[in-house]
């Protein structure tokens, strides 16, 4: 069946797509796509929207709303399913996410495995660098979506209400408001329209496949700390912690941080200091930043640790996003055929443009723009991502390399 699966998937026509192909653009992304979750968003709507054109951008926004609400790493959930999309189903989707994730792992992985601390002015001058590429390419991805997904006064109020929301409420969960908040509204703001979106997402997923997974999510959350509890195997112990996790933040990236710090540093399986050690050569390095659970379990004192501590930890954290966002992909695609669907997502659209609007204020622009320097460097870098349409990788090599400079 997998192997069907598979050759389906490599000789699908130029519409669907290779696994070959998912494999090979999304290993480009996993090596480039610098600045965290927000930021990923920008480079998959710069390479796969704007640029090759596999998805509509209401389409695309469809399905980032659709992972923001669900629990896990929102952007690598957004990539899975783009894998799924164009990859003709779960092949494409792991090939996605296994080209994503892998190499921002293997570096996390190697520094762990070696003990040598990398500080000092010339590594803060790259990672201030690369926060400053996170700059443009979000400022890029919010002026890209506004236009097309805020044309009209209301659609623009309930971005503005979203940014409302993120200021006064703060935190993960002011992200599932303002989206539940701007379908809402959008069922009363947003109904004149016709049904524009009506078979732009035709995910390969059936609904049986799509239930198994749902369930397999739920057997996991449930049965592992059982598990865990009755053998005392600390490879039970280990996956059971960093699956519930990844089961239970919403938001993904750094809201990730003081449930990881709770797992694995109050039962002293990793020191305070090596943890926010690894913190910051997380946020270092493209690619997803819950690959901060490679580092974890590679750098953690109780075995299984090394590189099989970094397997267990890295798979576990993924998993629960993965089975929930594919065990909901065919009933989304169902659920947003319907007017009523529409009318909210239409709100729902404005609201992730505020959300990403919010985004680019704090933490994008605050933790990178200390200077009018900075600034003259990200706006730089802005206008050669949407006046000279120059690729994101130069970006990251021209403003970490000024970063670098800056900083000697």
């Amino acid at each position: 069946m997998v192997q069907e699966q598979y050759e389906r998937c490599v000789v699908a026509g130029e519409r669907q797509g290779s696994c070959a192909e998912v494999f090979r653009v999304f290993l480009k992304l996993g090596l480039t796509s610098f600045g965290g979750p927000v930021a990923h968003l920008g480079y998959y709507r710069d390479e796969l929207v704007v640029r090759r054109k596999w998805i509509s951008e209401a389409g695309y926004a469809d399905l980032v709303a659709l992972c923001q609400f669900l629990p896990g790493p929102a952007s690598s959930q957004v990539a899975f399913a783009l894998g799924v999309l164009r990859g003709n189903g779960l092949i494409g989707g792991l090939a996605a996410s296994l080209a994503f994730t892998l190499p921002s792992a293997l570096v996390l992985v190697l520094l762990a495995l070696n003990a040598a601390s990398m500080t000092g002015t010339f590594m803060q001058g790259l990672l201030h660098g690369l926060k400053l590429v996170a700059v443009a390419i979000v400022a890029q991805a919010v002026w890209g979506m506004a236009r097309s997904l805020t044309p009209d006064m209301p659609r623009a109020a309930i971005a503005l209400l979203a940014i409302g929301v993120l200021v006064v409420v703060g935190g993960s969960i002011a992200q599932l408001v303002a989206i539940l908040g701007g379908a809402l509204l959008g069922l009363w703001l947003c109904r004149t329209e016709g049904a524009a979106l009506s078979g732009q997402l035709q995910f390969p997923v059936k609904r049986h496949h799509a239930v198994v997974a749902l369930l397999l999510f739920a057997a996991l959350f449930g049965l592992l700390p059982l598990l865990a509890i009755m053998t005392g195997q600390q490879g039970f112990i280990l996956f059971d912690a960093f699956y519930r996790a990844g089961a239970l933040v919403f938001g993904g990236g750094h809201v990730v941080l003081p449930l990881l710090q709770a797992e694995v540093v109050v039962p002293q399986w990793v020191s305070s200091e090596t943890f926010l050690a690894g913190y910051g050569l997380a946020q270092a390095v493209p690619g997803p930043l819950f690959t901060f659970a490679a580092y974890l379990g590679a750098v953690m004192q109780p075995e299984p640790n090394g590189i099989a501590g970094a397997l267990i930890a890295l798979t576990a954290i993924f998993l629960p996003g993965l089975l929930l966002v594919y065990g909901m992909l065919p009933f989304w695609d169902q659920l947003r055929l319907r007017p009523t669907a529409q009318a909210a997502m239409r709100g729902a659209n404005a609201a992730v443009v505020g959300i990403l609007g919010a985004a680019l204020y704090d933490p994008v622009w605050t933790g990178a723009v200390l200077s009018a320097q900075d600034f003259a460097l990200a706006l730089t870098g802005f206008l050669l991502l949407t006046v000279w349409k120059v690729q994101p990788w130069i970006i990251v090599v021209l403003l970490a390399g000024a970063g670098m400079i800056t900083a000697i």
